[in-house]
């Protein structure tokens, strides 16, 4: 029986991974669950898994928590989402924390030992050889973004030094067709309509500048140990081929399957099994075709200044990420427009002086000058 603790359970990634959890009660139980603010469906969950921790982050949420459900015991703030991060009696922490908000708690879940199912980009993008310096030989990083997991399968086995390179698919969002002149009048809520994933506000707005393809480009450049010039993203709009790798000999091996993260979170948790899941089947010949494309840099300057970034010093990905954040929030408030996102972010990156982070301080601190420097040029 292993036992899971889900950081941002009451997010999309979390609601999956108890999905999944639910369906294998033999295999599972819930150590631990912590939220940000949404306490009904925190309190809802609790009440289904009875896990033996709890946490919401959210002061004002963890007042209304204990004053519906007083009969629940309930940590708050960071450091109840420390503590959940580092129960002793889990043994795999998933952390689906959306943004920068997961860094401390992954960091503090391998710093007590734990196997990490890493859904939480920011912590690599962030702090990814601040990470890998952290992680024992004994610990285990399993990757939960769909893609991420397509590229860890298809690497099983196989000699990394073969690697020629990694190719990310991107479905392109919802303005993949769109022109730049109509892009100018995107809204919020034309933002929000993914055509292939259902995912919360922040990350539905970053796959529709593509910077959430570019932050996972980040990301894989330290899960996979690759150089920057080894990665490559194409778009792929029917989202069956979630990623793939380019072996020197010309090989390619791809992962298929319906655009469902149940899929990669089950093989993240009984990673190096696999069990049945309840879902649609793929089918290739009701399909017909699948189709490939060139991602347009001109329409999605976020994912040039991801690639930017990713080759730049260890600031430069902090910065991009923070500022990112920011302004996002602002578009979500329509008190910018869509095409305000990336040049809001390329004037912050431009404006910081390009250094290396010797701890994880630094980062927090460089994380947070990016914040200010976003919110003054708003």
């Amino acid at each position: 029986m292993k036992k899971v603790a889900i950081l941002g359970s009451t997010g999309s990634i979390g609601e999956s991974t108890l999905d999944v959890i639910r369906d294998n009660r033999d295999k599972f139980e819930v150590s631990a669950l912590a939220a940000g603010s949404n306490y009904r469906l925190l309190a809802k969950q609790i009440e289904e898994f009875q896990p033996k921790l709890s946490a919401l982050f959210n002061g004002d949420s963890a007042k209304n928590f204990r004053d519906e459900f007083p009969s629940f015991s309930l940590e708050e703030g960071v450091e109840g989402m420390l503590k959940a991060a580092a129960f002793a009696e889990s043994d795999v922490v998933v952390s689906a924390i959306v943004g920068a908000a997961g860094l401390m708690p992954t960091f503090a879940a391998v710093d007590a030992g734990k196997d990490i199912a890493l859904a939480n980009k920011e912590t690599l993008v962030m702090a990814g050889r601040l990470f890998w310096e952290r992680m024992s030989s004994k610990q285990r990083l399993l990757p939960v973004d769909s893609e991420h997991s397509a590229i860890f399968q298809a690497l099983r086995g196989e000699n990394p030094k073969e690697v020629k390179k990694i190719i990310l698919t991107a479905s392109g969002g919802p303005f993949r067709q769109t022109s730049a002149e109509d892009l100018k009048n995107v809204t919020k809520a034309m933002a929000l309509k993914h055509p292939s994933w259902s995912m919360g506000e922040k990350i539905s707005i970053d796959s529709a500048t593509m910077m959430n393809k570019g932050l996972e480009v980040i990301e894989a450049r330290w899960l996979f140990d690759v150089k920057p010039e080894q990665i490559e993203v194409v778009v792929h709009p029917e989202s069956i081929i979630h990623s793939m790798v380019e072996f020197v000999d010309g090989s390619v091996i791809a992962q298929l399957s319906m655009p469902d993260m149940r899929l990669p979170i089950a093989y993240a948790l009984t990673y190096p099994q696999r069990i049945p899941l309840k879902h649609k089947e793929l089918n290739l010949a009701e399909l017909g075709s699948l189709n490939f494309e060139k991602p347009d840099p001109e329409r999605f300057p976020c994912l040039r200044l991801a690639f930017e970034a990713m080759k730049g010093k260890d600031s430069c990905p902090i910065v991009l990420n923070a500022a990112n954040e920011i302004v996002v929030q602002a578009f979500l408030e329509e008190r910018i427009g869509f095409q305000d996102i990336p040049q809001l972010i390329e004037k912050v990156l431009n404006s910081h002086e390009e250094k290396n982070v010797s701890d994880i301080q630094e980062v927090v601190e460089l994380d947070s000058w990016a914040r200010n420097e976003a919110k003054k040029n708003l």
